[in-house]
């Protein structure tokens, strides 16, 4: 048990180095929680919220996956090498398709409901 309560420190390390260190993860994380108030007041089916924490999840795990290859990148090559760019190029890549993927599922699942708000209000 002790390696385990360990080892979940050390998980929480890694997050909140992200957080703190990285740019673009500070962002996920906003656009993250931002989603989240919209969706509770959207009053979303259980099954859009599964759907949204999963794409907001699989952005930030892409993020963070992101920032351990270019620390290890750096580290195994600190001198620029063609091999060690294609690695970070692929790593964000991987973070940038996860991002406008979620930026459709978001506005199919949040866009009509929210649409009914902005379209009653005006009535």
């Amino acid at each position: 048990m002790k390696k385990f309560i360990r080892s979940l420190g050390f998980a929480w390390a890694g997050i909140a180095f992200g957080v703190q260190n990285e740019r673009h993860m500070r962002i996920h994380v906003l656009v993250a929680a931002a989603v989240t108030l919209l969706g509770a007041f959207l009053s979303l089916s259980g099954m859009e919220w599964a759907l949204l924490l999963l794409t907001m999840a699989l952005v930030i795990v892409a993020e963070m996956i992101n920032t351990a290859v270019e620390k290890v990148v750096d580290l195994a090559s600190p001198e620029r090498h063609a091999l060690a760019k294609t690695a970070k190029d692929v790593a964000a890549g991987a973070v940038l398709l996860a991002a406008c993927f979620a930026v459709f599922i978001g506005f199919i699942i949040l866009g009509p409901p929210l649409w009914q708000v902005i379209t009653a209000g005006s009535q």
